[in-house]
């Protein structure tokens, strides 16, 4: 505490004796006011003459700048946009070019199944003819065949039922007088 009330009287003695801090000190007003405006225009000049032009032309750069990188961005938009629209258009082609070639590859499968069809159908008319041929021949051979299983069959019926035989144009004249 000692040391501390020594320290308290020296910086009085240091200060001419007064106890009031020095810049609120009225008998020092008018000389921190005269070194305040000499300080003041020192900084207002330099501040003029050297920073705010530096800072000036930094912006300008800047503004420059960005106004530059704002430009290019807007023409790689446009250049985007256009790709973007070639791409869109050659897409088009191609999905209409695909259609087209699926239609043709349709149209041609369709053609060539319906010549293959009627190729087959031209085969199975000739097989259905020369069947209906042989049909109607075996048929006309069956037919001529009949007078003689009839009478056969007929002769076979007399002897069982009634005992006795009976000719072969006894036979024939009742067949064809039963057929008209």
């Amino acid at each position: 505490m000692f040391v501390t009330k020594a320290l308290a009287a020296t910086e009085e003695a240091a200060h001419g004796g007064s106890g009031a801090f020095p810049p609120f000190d009225s008998s020092s007003f008018a000389s921190q006011i005269f070194w305040l405006a000499i300080t003041f225009g020192i900084f207002y000049w330099l501040m003029s003459k050297m920073v705010i032009p530096r800072i000036s032309s930094i912006l300008e750069v800047r503004r420059d700048r960005i106004s530059r990188d704002l430009d290019a961005a807007q023409r790689l938009k446009e250049e985007a946009d256009a790709a973007e629209a070639a791409y869109e258009q050659e897409l088009a082609e191609a999905r209409k070019s695909a259609h087209d070639i699926a239609r043709e590859a349709r149209d041609e499968a369709k053609a060539k199944a319906d010549a293959e069809r009627s190729k087959v159908e031209a085969e199975l008319d000739e097989k259905i003819a020369e069947s209906e041929k042989q049909i109607a021949e075996i048929k006309k051979k069956a037919l001529a065949q009949v007078d003689t299983i009839a009478s056969d069959t007929a002769s076979a019926i007399v002897k069982e039922l009634i005992g006795g035989s009976v000719t072969k144009a006894e036979i024939g004249k009742a067949i064809s007088a039963s057929s008209r």
